[in-house]
């Protein structure tokens, strides 16, 4: 049987300054897309991207993903309770941050970026589709650190048990996540970016890959205990990832109909 190491949560302690792992593995995801970025822009002049313009992105990423990370969280999970003690929304420090939440929020950024940059919102979005599994997989890590988001009961060989839950064994869910989410979904899109692609099939494949990943997922991962199971015997997660496995499939049928590939620049009279 398998038992959780229980890592210290504090990665790097300086006298009473402690830097956590889940704070490490975000600055680790942002890196990574930033210099998988530079690189992409640098190596394949194609996409019509700067290296310098990676920086500028990488701002309104950050943006996007802690205000809509904590948004999403609030408005997703705990609605009641932060309405009943709205000066806690702005306690991230206390944890409670949601993908789905930064997901939409780097969406709306990237639109702010895309209309100052005169790039084509979707030939942002694929461009930067396949440097974000890095960080999800950076994140799931994060969560395994932490002992937290675990799995449901399981009878397999592979059962860990997290002696902070309980003595019974369970999926490592969080690492069923960083493979699906993180390496497969990074492999997956950045092969198929290869090469120029119609304008928005990148997005299309980033939406249904992740969103089936998490909804399978989600089958092996404990409920969240104020939540429960909801319509249907599915978790919030899964309801929050069935319009992504929706709209990705549009988008990418609606791709298809397109001649021209994806590249950062905007079409004359395009609208963001």
């Amino acid at each position: 049987m398998l038992v959780h190491p229980q890592f210290d949560p504090i990665a790097i302690a300086i006298g009473s300054f402690g830097i956590r792992w889940y704070g490490l593995m975000y600055l680790i995801g942002f890196v990574a897309a930033l210099w998988l970025g530079r690189r992409r822009a640098r190596l394949d002049a194609w996409r019509g991207w700067a290296p310098r313009e990676m920086d500028d992105v990488l701002f309104y990423a950050v943006i996007g993903v802690i205000i809509g990370g904590r948004l999403g969280y609030v408005l997703f999970y705990k609605p009641d309770y932060y309405l009943a003690h709205p000066l806690e929304i702005f306690a991230v420090w206390q944890g409670g941050m949601a993908f789905h939440g930064g997901f939409l929020g780097v969406l709306v950024a990237m639109l702010l970026f895309a209309r100052k940059s005169g790039k084509r919102w979707l030939g942002v979005m694929d461009f930067l589709a396949p440097l974000v599994p890095p960080g999800l997989a950076a994140g799931r890590l994060g969560n395994f650190i932490n002992a937290e988001l675990w799995g449901r009961p399981a009878d397999v060989p592979w059962a860990m048990v997290f002696p902070l839950v309980d003595g019974e064994p369970r999926h490592p869910s969080q690492l069923y996540q960083f493979a699906l989410e993180g390496v497969l979904l990074f492999v997956l899109l950045w092969w198929y970016s290869k090469k120029p692609r119609a304008v928005g099939s990148v997005s299309a494949l980033f939406l249904i890959g992740y969103g089936a990943s998490r909804f399978v997922v989600e089958y092996t991962r404990e409920p969240d205990s104020f939540l429960g199971l909801l319509a249907l015997g599915f978790t919030m997660g899964q309801w929050l990832s069935l319009p992504m496995i929706v709209i990705g499939a549009w988008l990418l049928w609606w791709s298809r109909r397109q001649a021209a590939p994806a590249t950062g620049a905007a079409p004359k009279n395009a609208q963001g």
